[in-house]
């Protein structure tokens, strides 16, 4: 006996239509959108974090070469060794390379805040381009004679003023560079038993009895120095720093 054959019904293969297509793609650039903005704000927060460490360290590095200089003051009987004019500070520091056995002299070393063209092909490691100014450091190669000092001093305060380029001297052995944006600077001096202005009389009057007890020219107990870093970019606000002379006395 026959069997009738059976059929086998088989439903048709149904694939997306034109909507849900464009509904899978709306979905599909959302999310790359999304990932895009996540992944975008992680780079610029990763971004501006290592500008924030790179403007700690230039910070840090300015702050320990100004420590650094006037740790090294030595007073050479010939000009001052620490003088502020109200505009640059000038002193005389022992040579960063001196040894025990060997010392290559003394250098004159200034620091001041320049702006505009005195900043022309001036070495510039600072990022803070909104700050008004940079607190740049000069310092003149090392010097053995009486007459090498008397010049690098005048040079010093006349680079200061922005009279010289920035890499003058006998032997092009004078340099600068600028070490961070400022939009200004200040120094006190501690004498006596009070802060005060550098230019100021305070702390070395003379006793009634005529004796000098702070003799002039001679060292501070302590420097003051006030920053307004430049705003905008970077670190910003007011930093001070205080500096104490190591040979202070206790009592004094």
């Amino acid at each position: 006996m026959k069997h009738p054959l059976r059929r086998c019904s088989v439903s048709p293969t149904r694939g997306f239509t034109l909507i849900e297509l464009m509904v899978a793609i709306v979905v599909m650039s959302m999310l790359a959108l999304l990932s895009w903005r996540s992944l975008d704000g992680m780079t610029r927060t990763q971004n501006i974090t290592q500008q924030r460490a790179d403007d700690l360290l230039r910070m840090q590095a300015a702050m320990g070469q100004w420590a650094a200089d006037l740790d090294a003051l030595i007073d050479t009987g010939e000009v001052n060794a620490l003088d502020f004019n109200g505009q640059v500070l000038r002193m005389t520091r022992r040579d960063s390379g001196e040894t025990a056995l060997e010392s290559r002299g003394i250098r004159v070393v200034a620091w001041t805040r320049l702006t505009g063209v005195a900043l022309a092909g001036l070495p510039v490691i600072s990022s803070s381009s909104s700050a008004s100014g940079q607190w740049v450091r000069w310092q003149s190669g090392p010097l053995l004679q009486r007459d090498e000092l008397a010049r690098a001093w005048q040079r010093a305060a006349e680079w200061g003023r922005g009279a010289l380029p920035s890499q003058t001297g006998g032997a092009g052995t004078d340099s600068a560079i600028a070490l961070l944006g400022i939009d200004q600077w200040q120094l006190f001096y501690h004498r006596g038993e009070t802060w005060g202005n550098p230019q100021s009389s305070t702390g070395n009057e003379e006793p009634t009895g005529g004796v000098e007890t702070t003799p002039k020219g001679s060292l501070p107990n302590g420097v003051r120095l006030e920053l307004v870093l430049g705003s905008g970019e970077g670190l910003s606000g007011s930093l001070v720093r205080d500096w104490v002379r190591p040979t202070l006395e206790a009592g004094r």
